[in-house]
């Protein structure tokens, strides 16, 4: 009996398969595969199933088609034909210093007849033989026929020269305008003798998965090359940034098409390539390109100014999962849970608050975390937008203007800078030194929060510190913040609240990962200072039939996040 062979593909795939940026040199070799479809419907003269009882089947859902409208096009020469002398290959070099990677210089016996050769040979050497130049090749497009071409960040990246290519042979050298490396995306100027032929972004939120696109671009440096797909599929986060939004596509896409355009059927772009998943390189069917709705504010801006100019809100943010959606009341886990809020920033007045969710920016839902961020982003520094916000229990509607996200490390730079204070948000007495230290006017050295105790021991009791107490609640033990175990377990002086001392393994607060160390300062967005205001509040929760207690943690050096333990 003959040998069946079997390549160990699903194997070898796993192995290989990464998300892969398309930029590249001229390599590889080209493969054509063909595939084709076959009607699943029962073969002529085959008779149905039968049926008990002899009834008649059951009547199937019907779909109605539109031959016309699922043929596709029947085309695209004529969309291609205008739209080519726009796309452009971008060459870049770059000199690259060698580090010492080539062969040593060899050990010859003494007086060997070939001594003198083989030290005239490495020792000789120019000292430009230690660069090497470095090309690589990528695609681009052009938006203005003044000579604007955009392409990804990562094309050019490092480059020394860079070098545009149009299709009818012509070289030019370009000028990096600008850069930004959170959405890929740069903004290159050619000075043409004409004007060229240019192409515009169309409105990338219209499109649906299954319409059809077309990628232009300039694969394993052949030059430029058509390919035609449908939209896979919409708002994939790839890992590739803070804003990730791609739209997928199987038209192919290869390495070499970094930064060419994808268009719709109106030849507007709609995409710009950036990535594959691919186990060798080459088109598998997932591309990935940054949507028009995000790219073209982004070259406006590059454009304009050199540089992104975005928006910016100043808070930190976790994701809503089911359990802190159940603990806070909301009928379903969406929006952006506010974890803390940076002092000096937009919403340190208090209009935002640590424990707040975000349901909808300027008119936009936020349905999960990562969507905040580029909503915010994407707005206009300055502006006064709407936020929905749940707090409490209901939803309410708070104003706020917006900063500018670069500034945003300069606001965290002087909250360090000033006593070392966390980048926190206020309480609910609107404090402004934040919500794990909601008592105002500690100077002092003497390790505990609330007023300076200065130093006259003629003070009365109301003044002193409370006595430490402990209690025990949901697997862990917690105790009073004093200066001795703020000294033990390395707890910040800025941070209030009470302190996990030990946690019961298998317990509910060791399954979040809660520790020894940490701080509890609030419980279903109440403060607690002492074990017992902890223990009454998770006593309640549990009299209302409450299944989880939403708690915010500070570790020791301050930083804020929110677990929900379970109350069962």
């Amino acid at each position: 009996m003959a040998s069946t062979n079997r390549l160990p593909f699903s194997r070898s795939f796993a192995l290989l398969a990464s998300i892969a940026l398309i930029a590249g040199p001229v390599a590889g070799v080209t493969e054509q595969a063909y595939a084709q479809t076959q009607n699943s419907g029962a073969a002529a003269g085959a008779q149905p199933p039968a049926t008990p009882n002899n009834q008649p089947p059951a009547a199937s859902p019907t779909i109605t088609t539109n031959p016309v409208m699922n043929a596709g096009p029947a085309s695209v020469a004529d969309l291609a034909s205008g739209l080519l002398d726009a796309v452009v290959n971008i060459s870049t070099s770059q000199k690259v210093k060698d580090e010492g990677n080539g062969p040593a210089t060899p050990k010859v016996p003494d007086n060997s007849p070939y001594q003198d050769e083989f030290k005239d040979f490495f020792n000789n050497k120019k000292d430009d033989d230690s660069n090497r130049k470095v090309s690589s090749l990528g695609s681009g497009f052009v938006i203005d026929p003044a000579g604007y071409i955009v392409t990804n960040n990562h094309v050019i990246e490092g480059a020394d020269d860079i070098e545009a290519i149009f299709p009818n042979g012509t070289k030019l050298k370009a000028k990096l305008i600008g850069t930004d490396t959170k959405t890929d995306l740069s903004v290159l100027k050619v000075e043409p003798k004409h004007p060229l032929t240019s192409v515009k972004f169309g409105d990338s939120s219209k499109m649906r998965i299954g319409d059809w696109v077309m990628a232009i671009g300039n694969p394993f440096g052949l030059g430029g090359s058509v390919t035609i797909g449908i939209v896979s599929a919409r708002g994939r986060n790839i890992n590739a940034g803070p804003y990730d939004n791609f739209i997928q596509t199987d038209a192919a896409i290869n390495k070499g098409n970094s930064g060419g355009p994808l268009f719709n059927m109106k030849g507007e772009v709609i995409g710009i390539n950036t990535a594959i998943i691919s186990p060798s390189g080459g088109s598998i069917g997932i591309g990935f390109a940054v949507p028009s709705e995000l790219a073209e504010g982004v070259v406006n801006q590059l454009r304009d100014f050199g540089e992104t100019r975005r928006g910016w809100l100043g808070v930190r943010i976790q994701p809503v999962t089911d359990d802190v959606a159940n603990s806070l009341g909301l009928s379903e886990a969406k929006g952006a849970l506010v974890a803390g809020v940076i002092k000096g920033g937009p919403v340190d007045n208090g209009s935002i608050k640590a424990g707040d969710v975000i349901l909808k920016f300027d008119g936009k839902d936020v349905e999960e975390m990562r969507d905040l961020p580029r909503v915010v982003a994407e707005s206009t520094v300055g502006k006064e937008v709407d936020v929905v916000i749940y707090r409490d229990g209901k939803q309410q509607t708070v104003k706020v203007t917006l900063g500018r996200l670069e500034d945003s490390d300069q606001a965290a730079a002087a909250s360090a800078d000033k006593n070392k204070k966390p980048q926190l948000a206020p309480d609910d007495k609107g404090n402004g030194d934040g919500v794990i230290n909601p008592d105002q006017g500690d100077e002092g050295d003497d390790g505990m929060d609330g007023q300076d105790q200065g130093g006259d021991p003629q003070q009365s009791p109301q003044a002193q510190p409370p006595v430490q107490a402990t209690s025990s609640i949901l697997g862990m033990k917690l105790s009073t913040l004093t200066a001795e175990n703020r000294k033990s377990f390395g707890i910040a002086d800025s941070v209030d609240g009470v302190v996990i001392t030990e946690v019961a393994p298998g317990s509910a607060a060791a399954e979040k990962g809660l520790k020894p160390g940490d701080v509890v300062v609030e419980v279903a967005q109440e403060f607690v200072q002492t074990p017992s205001a902890a223990s009454e509040k998770v006593a309640s929760l549990k009299r209302e039939g409450r299944r989880n207690a939403q708690m915010m943690i500070a570790s020791p050096n301050g930083d804020l996040r929110f677990i929900a333990v379970a109350l069962e």
